[in-house]
């Protein structure tokens, strides 16, 4: 969530950051209300020094019993009014985005993105890389009919080598990221509250988006961030424990709505998959190059898996809604003929912890501040299984297992 501080302090900024997302933000009407806010604040305040000073004088006289029982009222009015416009302000700041940082390129959408790495080149092969979905059909490792038999358009079943490749992924991901990144491993629920919807960002806006249970009012996950982002909701962190970084390997289910086309065909877009995330609590004062931190360990993992990629800078158009910076790290697929995104790593700044209540001490004394946090994708599942797929085809029609993941799927090819 927005600071009202700032946007009260610097309402241009604001309002123009806000406009590069795209967005028409009420500034004014924010103002307006603060501003009453205030005003009602300061006569409760003063209304109450006069009671106190009246009750510390003595016996107070009939008139002054009668007054106070008027200022008395007065106050519940005062209460009520505040809380009525706590509440507007709240409705208006809760779909309101993150500002994006000025290093953000100035974009309506995608097309604005920019990228700005290439990693290792593509290579050129002498005979036609079949497309991940012809591969699988021939050899059985995933059944999409079956998938659609059993919940639908956009589900699938992996089968055989297909299931124990994508197992062998999240298994080294993990142990990449826990025994060498420095992060530590969280199994959290896949089901949660409102308010910690609410704290990632993913609530109310995108509510239409994610599957809800509503008598239970529990959410399945669209990505482990917002399980991560809540593991500290209300705390105050002491001091010295910050940066804490975790990492967790769950499903993530999202409600694609895409139409029919391209993007159907395979496992690529689906209602269901599995992803490793990377989540980062931070003290705002050392933020700086975790971002870049971040990045190098996604990339690390598709340079250790052989894969053509790319880094690509979001424009303000494109950033996720809680981010305030975002890059997303994409793989070559030769056989789709398409940059997939397997990564997409941000800055969120103090957002998310404004919006959990998540505060730390900072480590040389003062008042409690709100963390920042920073996630991304380490990896995401599918998508890699797609590039192992056509990146490492054969002339023949098997496909070779990097070499990195055989001590994890105890086979060397598929097919």
């Amino acid at each position: 969530m927005l600071s009202i501080e700032q946007i009260v302090n610097d309402p241009e900024f604001v309002r123009q950051k806000l406009v590069d997302r795209g967005e028409d933000p009420p500034i004014d009407q924010i103002i307006e209300l603060d501003s009453q806010r205030r005003a009602l604040v300061h006569e409760g305040d003063e209304l109450r020094a006069k009671r106190n000073e009246v009750s510390r004088g003595g016996r107070p006289s009939p008139e002054q019993i009668a007054e106070m029982r008027s200022v008395g009222e007065r106050i519940k009015t005062i209460e009520v009014e505040q809380e009525e416009i706590q509440g507007k302000l709240h409705e208006l700041l809760i779909v309101l985005p993150n500002l994006p940082k000025d290093a953000v390129p100035v974009g309506a959408d995608e097309e604005s993105n920019i990228v700005v790495r290439d990693g290792s080149a593509r290579v050129e092969r002498d005979f036609e890389v079949e497309p991940n979905w012809d591969f699988a059909e021939r050899t059985g490792i995933f059944d999409l009919p079956a998938g659609a038999n059993m919940s639908g358009a956009r589900f699938y079943v992996l089968k055989g080598k297909g299931a124990a490749l994508q197992r062998a992924l999240s298994d080294w991901m993990l142990d990449v990221h826990t025994r060498e990144h420095g992060y530590i491993e969280i199994a959290p629920p896949f089901m949660i509250r409102s308010e910690a919807m609410t704290a990632s960002g993913n609530l109310p806006k995108f509510a239409d988006t994610m599957f809800h249970d509503e008598e239970d009012d529990l959410w399945l996950i669209p990505t482990a961030e917002v399980t991560l982002n809540y593991l500290h909701a209300g705390e105050i962190i002491d001091p010295g424990r910050l940066p804490l970084k975790y990492v967790a390997h769950t499903p993530c289910f999202r409600r694609e709505r895409t139409a029919a086309g391209r993007d159907t065909r395979g496992i690529k877009r689906v209602r269901q998959f599995e992803k490793v995330e990377m989540f980062q609590f931070v003290d705002p004062k050392y933020s700086e190059g975790v971002l870049d931190e971040m990045i190098a360990d996604a990339i690390d993992l598709c340079e250790r898996l052989g894969l053509p990629w790319r880094l690509l800078a979001l424009a303000t158009g494109d950033i996720s809604f809680q981010s305030a910076q975002t890059f997303d790290l994409e793989v070559w697929a030769p056989g789709s003929q398409e940059w997939l995104e397997v990564s997409s790593l941000s800055d969120c700044t103090d957002f998310q912890g404004r919006r959990s209540n998540t505060r730390f001490r900072p480590e040389g004394g003062g008042s409690p501040g709100y963390v920042n946090s920073l996630n991304g994708s380490g990896l995401a599942l599918p998508r890699i299984v797609i590039a192992i797929l056509e990146n490492y085809q054969q002339a023949d029609g098997t496909v070779s297992i990097p070499e990195v993941l055989r001590p994890y799927t105890g086979f060397d090819s598929i097919g």
